[in-house]
């Protein structure tokens, strides 16, 4: 957010040194005021057919990677990851479950809007990215997905075993049986006849336990990096609050009261991650805390970067679903209303039995057990009010997005008028910046509902941070010579922008066909001989 003085000092700033660009401002609801730099757009002066030879330009970060443990192997924690085994005594809660099959449309979001296929330029993430759906389909989907390559055999592909870790409860089965060493330092082709059965109810639930077997929910993490996690995250929220006068509640999964606990079991997954280390382990960058400036800072402080953008050679950074996070922030999470409360209520079956529903829905699906048991609004009202604040922070986010493209064309058109890496280095660390806040906001999984005003927040940072960004290419293209507007290509279609970005969509998609029909057909095979796949699943895979 920018306060009005900076605002206007922001205005001069970029009139001084943007002699190519047209300024326009926009004021938008709830105060944030946006800077829609640089509308009249920089010519591209360059062929783009040989983007791949910048790829060793870049103005690099060095990664100082923070020393983590490595559990051994844990054989007495017993995990039953079939999700079938527990139908017949759980019928209501496993129904429900099964009933995410409902969610079986497949958004494709880089078709949807060609401008991610640029911002992930030089990422898997440009090749492919769906929008999420069922939980019965999270198996399938990373099978599917193009990013995790077409490996022929357990040590080939592009990917790591990290990229299985929120599939399904075979992954902590793993964890327990490998240890982290063993399981981490994998492919991720090595589970493929290991990670079958997707997120279910082991993932949540110690159902080996006495409690689990009377009925009681039995609340468990047993992904030993998420427990880790939690701890450093309560550490750095209790010296905070300690700071300021505050209390702080206790956040240790093994210690948290009920309420904690609720929403933490969504940890496993809903939250940002990143591959630390040669080990390619899963770690949450949480020791400073959750907003976008404390994980921005722990990034930061390590060096570390997800990938060098293929075109601006930023160091880059890619947000995975920060949701613990953004709904931890917003009212819902300040005021103790968990995930559980709004996603799996507590229903009535038709046997009379109280019951909490798996299916992981909307709450306007079941308004009478979510929403109207906080809010006296009608139905129509709050979807409305939703749907208002859905658009607010869209429209941000599509600004935002646009913004960072342009940038990362105008970066490669300064490297390729001679720039240095000096003289780039403190513009591609705004581009990283930028596109960070981006990402932490468009990852997110409902966060418009969540916390709005922290999504507009974020976004109306990283709209200054892109600002910062152009302006100072802007100075480095005139200093070099560029005297014409630099232009971004025609993106208009996913089909144009990967032609653009150099990636042949059709030889990775006949790739990923092969392997589907060849290799993952074997996965199953073997799963179902060694007994880690109910009958019924197998035939459906």
């Amino acid at each position: 957010m920018l306060a009005l003085s900076h605002f206007y000092e922001r205005i001069q700033k970029l009139n001084r040194n943007c002699s190519h660009f047209k300024l326009f401002f926009l004021f938008f609801p709830n105060g944030v005021i946006i800077v829609n730099a640089l509308r009249k757009s920089l010519v591209l002066a360059t062929s783009f057919a040989a983007l791949g030879v910048y790829n060793s330009a870049m103005a690099e970060m060095v990664y100082k990677p923070l020393e983590q443990p490595v559990e051994a192997a844990n054989p007495n924690l017993k995990i039953e990851a079939v999700n079938e085994k527990f139908a017949e005594k759980y019928p209501s809660q496993f129904n429900s479950w099964k009933a995410t099959e409902k969610g079986d449309k497949i958004i494709y979001a880089n078709e949807q809007d060609p401008r991610l296929i640029v911002l992930w330029g030089g990422y898997s993430f440009a090749k492919e990215y769906n929008a999420p759906r069922g939980h019965v389909y999270a198996v399938e989907d990373v099978r599917n997905i193009l990013r995790t390559g077409a490996p022929k055999n357990a040590n080939d592909g592009p990917q790591p075993m990290a990229c299985w870790t929120c599939k399904g409860p075979d992954v902590p089965r793993l964890i327990a049986e490998w240890g982290e060493d063993g399981y981490f330092g994998a492919k991720w082709a090595k589970g493929g006849p290991e990670v079958v059965n997707s997120i279910g109810c082991a993932d949540c639930h110690d159902t080996t336990s006495k409690d689990f077997a009377e009925g009681k929910p039995a609340l468990r993490i047993a992904r030993p990096h998420v427990l880790r996690a939690l701890d450093h995250l309560n550490n750095a929220l209790q010296a905070k609050a300690k700071a300021e006068g505050k209390e702080q509640a206790n956040l240790s999964f093994n210690t948290a009261d009920r309420t904690e606990k609720r929403a933490e079991v969504c940890a496993n997954c809903h939250v940002e991650y990143y591959f630390a280390g040669d080990l390619k382990q899963v770690t949450f960058p949480w020791d400073n805390g959750q907003t976008v400036d404390d994980i921005e800072k722990y990034y930061d402080d390590i060096g570390f970067s997800d990938w060098t953008h293929s075109l601006s050679k930023a160091p880059m950074l890619k947000a995975q679903h920060p949701d613990f996070e953004i709904w931890s922030l917003g009212m819902h999470g300040k005021n103790g209303v968990t995930c559980i409360d709004c996603h799996m209520p507590k229903v009535q079956g038709k046997d009379g039995k109280v019951y909490t529903d798996h299916q992981i829905q909307n709450p306007f699906d079941a308004f009478d057990t979510t929403c109207a048991n906080c809010h006296d609004q009608s139905k129509e009202k709050l979807k409305d009010i939703v749907a208002s604040r859905k658009k607010e922070v869209k429209d941000v986010m599509g600004r935002l997005e646009d913004q960072v493209v342009r940038a990362h064309f105008e970066a490669k058109a300064a490297w390729d008028a001679g720039a240095t890496k000096e003289e780039m280095e403190p513009a591609l660390m705004d581009i990283r910046h930028a596109q960070w806040r981006w990402d932490y906001a468009a990852a997110s999984h409902g966060g418009h509902m969540h916390a709005p005003d922290v999504m507009l927040r974020v976004l109306g940072s990283g709209i200054d941070k892109a600002a910062d960004a152009r302006a100072k290419l802007a100075a480095i293209l005139t200093k070099h010579g560029v005297k014409t507007p630099v232009e971004v290509p025609d993106i208009s279609t996913a089909d144009k922008a990967w032609k653009v970005m150099g990636i042949d969509i059709e030889k990775e998609r006949q790739a990923k066909k092969e392997f589907l029909e060849t290799v993952v057909p074997q996965w199953v095979k073997e799963a179902k001989a060694n007994g880690k796949l109910a009958e019924d699943t197998a035939t459906k895979q």
